[in-house]
């Protein structure tokens, strides 16, 4: 019965959280904590900015990065122009940049997209800004969904900034959907810019209310067909546990005639019923799982199992309290008098 409960809220309720998972991990990546805000130029938005968002509560990440300059293979001249970046922030390692440089400020790294567009596939060389400047080629990028819009990306970290320098786009990534909003006001807050007019944001709140509905309503439905399950299982055990009481009585009555006290009763048959329960969840994990895997069907991860492992095991010793109290009552005099 219990390994039957278990293959049944596995392929119901368990495919439909492996469901809801991969949807919202989907909404996820589109970038739904994601906070863009880009300066037009002449709208004085400085590096400085990070100092001043580094007190909010709720941002997880966030970096500056000055207008697009094109930049050429320095060996090709007249080849493909790239937009370059200047990139201020102090966790850009997420991006694939080393924390520390041996030439601080004087090199570059660049996604696959724009490395190939440089010609430079194995990163060897450098590049050469419309500016003049020229930058070694040190690394490759890694490019995260929230800053696949700036491809091809190529950013020049500036660990020694002063904070004065001007920024156009400033990136900030909440710690959860929810907090998109307040964080964005916040931000909003302490740009300090010269020219708000000049001052534009783009957020994934709508993305964000998206993900919250989907996850609201697939979690109900989820939960209300596991409450279903269990409530028909543990009444199903109650009574198969009752019945197999009834047919022990006498059983019961003889153990109670040599001493076996209420206690005792009780808890022998918790402790079947708890071995029993554990044995069919076994079963019914493993072979859920593997419907589930040969099927190609999203699992719902061993957090989400294990929860309804012990669920399972709680509904059955919950069913089997009310027969064990009934085993435990039955009087050793009138179980064991001969008619």
């Amino acid at each position: 019965m219990i390994a039957g409960m278990m293959v049944a809220v596995m392929l119901t309720t368990g495919r439909s959280v492996g469901a809801e998972q991969q949807v919202l991990g989907s909404i996820d990546d589109a970038g739904t904590r994601t906070i863009q805000i880009r300066a037009e130029n002449g709208a004085g938005l400085s590096a400085d900015v990070l100092d001043r968002i580094g007190g909010i509560d709720g941002i997880e990440w966030a970096a500056a990065f000055s207008s697009a300059i094109d930049a050429t293979n320095t060996q090709i001249p007249d080849g493909t122009r790239v937009p370059v970046r200047l990139a201020y922030g102090t966790h850009l390692e997420r991006l694939g940049i080393p924390k520390s440089s041996p030439v601080p400020g004087g090199l570059a790294y660049a996604s696959p997209t724009a490395l190939t567009q440089f010609g430079l596939p194995d990163v060897a060389g450098s590049i050469t800004l419309t500016t003049g400047a020229s930058y070694g080629m040190a690394g490759t990028l890694t490019t995260p969904d929230f800053l696949a819009a700036f491809e091809p990306v190529t950013l020049i970290p500036q660990p020694d900034a002063t904070g004065g320098e001007t920024v156009n786009v400033l990136l900030v990534i909440a710690d959860r959907p929810d907090l998109v909003a307040p964080v964005s006001d916040a931000v909003l807050s302490v740009l300090a810019a010269d020219d708000p007019t000049k001052i534009t944001v783009q957020t994934s709140e709508a993305l964000a209310q998206l993900r919250a509905i989907v996850q609201t309503q697939l979690g109900t439905f989820a939960r209300g067909l596991v409450l279903v399950i269990l409530a028909t299982t543990g009444i199903l055990v109650a009574i198969i546990l009752y019945g197999l009481v009834m047919m022990r009585r006498k059983d019961f009555g003889r153990r109670r005639a040599l001493g076996a006290t209420r206690a005792l009763i009780i808890t022998l048959l918790l402790t079947q019923t708890a071995l029993l329960a554990l044995t069919g969840v076994i079963l019914g994990v493993t072979a859920s799982t593997l419907t589930l895997v040969l099927a190609g069907d999203p699992h719902p991860g061993w957090a989400f199992t294990t929860a309804t492992s012990i669920l399972a095991l709680t509904t059955a010793l919950a069913a089997a309290l009310i027969p064990a109290l009934t085993a435990a009552g039955r009087q050793p005099i009138h179980e064991l008098r001969v008619p």
